[in-house]
């Protein structure tokens, strides 16, 4: 996020959420939203299912799915045409605005209507209600990210906040909702295959030789797999072994069976984790983790604030935290870690990260720091790109919209999204094993609109089988407004109906290789029981 949690309720006049079931996903971040609604704030929601939080927004609407480029730049067409666009920012402070305005000039409100199913009269409200209310703060989660234009979907939210000055302001920015506790800080340390920590460059000669005289270890400069990568590169040949910590990547991972009989050709599959998921099943070894009371580290939080945590009681059984295993993992296989504690390995990670340079646990405290923290003195950094971007300039993007890989057709006449539900997290690691939790939802579900439930004779609870060009699941019908019609939502929570038995591989973005969950054609049959 280049803005903090808290702005969101202090500072910011106008909140745009798009692509993100908050109530569910980021609760106590919706409480945040709720609560600057209740103290004047305007709320736009933009999400293609009619979510909880659509209830208390000022204005909301349910575009298409994967037609968010389309959406947004038509937004900006109409803050262009009528002026609503910060003119003295963009020329101070932003550069390529007149690609970015040519690109714009076909994106017109009748244009946009076709593409996204959102009314001309719609698109035109919520822009002037985006640009001429400032500070606006946007906020997206993996609605946004989980198309196979993820990368053009997040340029576009960024060209959106720079045309109206939203950038470089405290109740502005944009906002990204990480996905998991320590999304942010697993990047931040170099949990990217292309990057060491802080996002410094692996074929960067500079922070290569520097982190090879840290580590006294010649280093590549040759990026990583992603995980996408990986699965093809295992059924090549090219891995014989895995290490999977803490992923379970049997449900989270798309095109089950693909990955299944990837899985198969491996010769070796480590899994490291605190529960034994429906990966570590079939693992050869599977490390013990110990989970987080038993443990002390630090986590950085999706508002880039890094907070430490102590360790309440001792590790159950043979559990050790995930530091000490792939350090004796690593010593082991010849290359000696020889840390005492977590502490170690931070104050060597900050020596040698510049961004995180000025913290220790002693300064973390109990509310902890937000990056970029250069020195000892400075005091953390609530938002971003104050008086000037990182980069210099911000940079326009002139992007086109393009459709999904996947749309509807005559054998798949349905399209699918997925995504969590309140009572589940992620793949259901943890929140499954919780009685009380699992009591909320014990089983997958297929949301659909009455008007389909009508059509294909289908009631409440009725079991249906959904087949895509990946595979086939069965799951009860949950009868809903919330999808519009000819759209389906599933959770992802649950090995009885794993969702991605259903999604694509092979569709994902170019940049990021983020799989396209968000958009699949499926067909649906009604079971005869």
């Amino acid at each position: 996020m280049t803005n903090s949690i808290e702005e969101f309720e202090t500072h910011s006049k106008v909140i745009f959420v798009i692509g993100s079931n908050t109530t569910a996903c980021h609760p106590l971040i919706a409480s945040r939203i709720i609560k600057a609604k209740e103290n004047g704030a305007k709320l736009i929601v933009a999400d293609p299912r009619n979510i909880q939080l659509s209830r208390y927004a000022d204005f909301t609407v349910h575009q298409r799915l994967g037609s968010d480029v389309a959406l947004l730049n038509g937004m900006m067409h109409i803050i262009i045409k009528n002026n609503w666009h910060d003119q003295a920012y963009i020329e101070q402070r932003c550069e390529d605005f007149e690609q970015l305005k040519e690109t714009l000039h076909t994106y017109t409100p009748t244009m946009v209507e076709a593409i996204t199913g959102i009314a001309k009269k719609d698109i035109t409200k919520m822009a002037e209600l985006y640009a001429t209310q400032s500070p606006a703060a946007l906020l997206y989660a993996m609605g946004i990210t989980q198309h196979t234009t993820g990368v053009d979907n997040v340029k576009s939210c960024c060209n959106l906040a720079m045309l109206c000055g939203n950038v470089g302001v405290a109740g502005g920015g944009v906002n990204p909702l990480r996905g998991q506790n320590n999304v942010q800080g697993a990047c931040d340390m170099g949990g990217l295959p292309n990057v060491f920590t802080g996002y410094q460059p692996v074929a960067d000669p500079k922070a290569r030789e520097k982190f090879s005289q840290a580590w006294d270890c010649e280093l590549s400069d040759t990026p990583g797999m992603t995980i996408t990568d990986m699965i093809s590169a295992i059924e090549e040949g090219k891995i014989k072994g895995l290490y999977v910590i803490g992923e379970n990547p049997k449900l989270s991972d798309p095109d089950k069976n693909h990955l299944d009989n990837a899985f198969k050709k491996l010769d070796f599959l480590i899994t490291e984790d605190i529960f034994l998921t429906e990966s570590a099943q079939i693992a050869d070894v599977v490390f013990a983790s110990a989970s987080l009371g038993e443990r002390e580290g630090t986590f950085t939080n999706t508002e880039r604030r890094c907070m430490l945590t102590r360790k309440a009681v001792e590790p159950v059984g043979n559990a050790l935290p995930d530091w000490e295993i792939i350090s004796r993992f690593s010593t082991a296989l010849g290359y000696e870690m020889n840390y005492d504690c977590p502490s170690d390995i931070f104050n060597e990670m900050t020596s040698l990260t510049k961004s995180y340079q000025g913290m220790s646990y002693q300064r973390l405290g109990i509310d902890g720091l937000q990056w970029p923290c250069p020195t000892p003195e400075h005091p953390g950094t609530p938002y971003l790109h104050k008086n000037i971007f990182t980069r210099g300039k911000g940079k326009f993007h002139a992007i086109d919209y393009k459709d999904p890989a996947e749309l509807t057709c005559e054998d798949y006449p349905m399209l699918m999204t997925t995504g969590r539900m309140f009572a589940h997290f992620h793949t259901g690691t943890m929140t499954r094993v919780s009685t009380s939790l699992d009591s909320e939802q014990k089983t997958g579900y297929v949301e659909i609109n009455p008007k389909d439930a009508r059509r294909l004779n289908i009631n409440t609870d009725d079991m249906i089988l959904l087949t895509s060009r990946r595979g086939k699941i069965e799951a009860p019908a949950r009868i809903t407004d919330s999808v519009p019609p000819n759209n389906i939502f599933l959770p992802i929570h649950f090995g009885e109906n794993p969702t991605n038995v259903l999604t694509s591989s092979t569709a994902f973005d170019p940049i990021a290789k983020i799989p396209e969950f968000k958009v699949g054609a499926v067909k649906i049959e009604k079971l005869i029981a």
